[in-house]
């Protein structure tokens, strides 16, 4: 099964997400050479555009896709049969469900054991798409991850233009320059506001690399 759904994913990438990358979109990756070639590691992004998990996907290789995990709201990805099939089995998304009485228990639990599989986790830390090229506040789940996980890896990473190309409540495909920044990865500080506010700060700082402005 695990082959299968691996084989399910290349295709959607070559098929799909590879040429509207590469052809469509034309991203430009800054600091390539920063991203982690194995898990457990964190990639943090800022949010505007359902285009930003294909393009983090598409920035390893296909043999990794099983291991490349986009982190995703559970109520909006699982709202019905098909939808979540494809999210679960193509995406290969771990659904999160944000709202949860503290007596379900730990929401980011599947997070958790996908670390500890050794799998790369992308992560929204702003919690839902914003409007285009703007950035809001960042919620606190990606420091209880690395609170609960201190030896993993966050990457801080930047993208500029995707909220434009796919805008949120938009079906419309609009080809745009998408830039991509990687950071310098961040470990577990002791502290979750300060964790939060230095890594939004890093986010912020990788605008200053893109060829285009980062808000326009």
């Amino acid at each position: 099964m695990k082959i299968l759904n691996l084989l399910l994913k290349v295709m959607f990438q070559c098929l799909f997400v590879r040429p509207l990358v590469l052809i469509l979109i034309g991203l430009n990756v800054r600091f390539r050479e920063r991203i982690p070639d194995s898990g457990p590691a964190i990639i943090a992004a800022n949010h505007n555009s359902h285009l930003d998990s294909f393009i983090l996907q598409s920035l390893f290789p296909l043999q990794m896709m099983n291991k490349v995990r986009p982190v995703a709201a559970a109520d909006y990805f699982l709202k019905n049969k098909l939808i979540a099939w494809f999210s679960l089995k193509i995406i290969g998304i771990i659904p999160v469900h944000r709202k949860v009485r503290h007596s379900e228990g730990n929401p980011l639990s599947a997070c958790s054991e996908a670390l500890e599989a050794g799998e790369i986790l992308i992560i929204f830390p702003e919690g839902s798409r914003g409007e285009a090229e703007m950035m809001d506040e960042f919620k606190t789940g990606v420091a209880h991850l690395a609170q609960r996980h201190p030896e993993v890896p966050v990457y801080p990473l930047f993208l500029h233009g995707c909220g434009k190309a796919l805008p949120r409540g938009e079906a419309i495909f609009v080809p745009f320059f998408v830039d991509a920044v990687v950071g310098q990865p961040m470990r577990w500080s002791g502290d979750r506001t300060e964790f939060v506010a230095t890594l939004k700060r890093e986010i912020e700082g990788l605008a200053d690399h893109c060829k285009r402005p980062a808000w326009d």
